[in-house]
């Protein structure tokens, strides 16, 4: 199905996600005083294996700074052309 684009998920600007290449990966803080990420689109919350009613993993830049859930990586992977360098496995959380 096309997305619309009026899709509240688009109304940010994300034009620096625009051609990446992502990779699926479990969820882990970048440093010590952090403990949890959001999907740059949807807003749902990565934290780490074990911490109820969140994603444990998903689709990252290769530097780990963007996150993208795997709905919204299914729904604009097409629209923004992401590559893909890892497997496909979804591991909802």
């Amino acid at each position: 199905m096309p997305i619309d684009p009026d899709d509240w998920r688009l109304a940010v600007a994300h034009e620096y996600l625009q051609g990446r290449s992502l990779r699926w990966l479990a969820y882990a803080p970048p440093r010590q005083s952090w403990n949890h990420d959001h999907c740059d689109f949807c807003g749902e919350k990565f934290m780490v294996e074990g911490t109820a009613g969140t994603l444990h993993a998903g689709y990252t830049t290769e530097d780990a700074y963007y996150w993208i859930c795997p709905v919204c990586f299914d729904d604009f992977r097409e629209l923004f052309g992401w590559t893909v360098t890892r497997a496909l496995d979804h591991d909802y959380g």
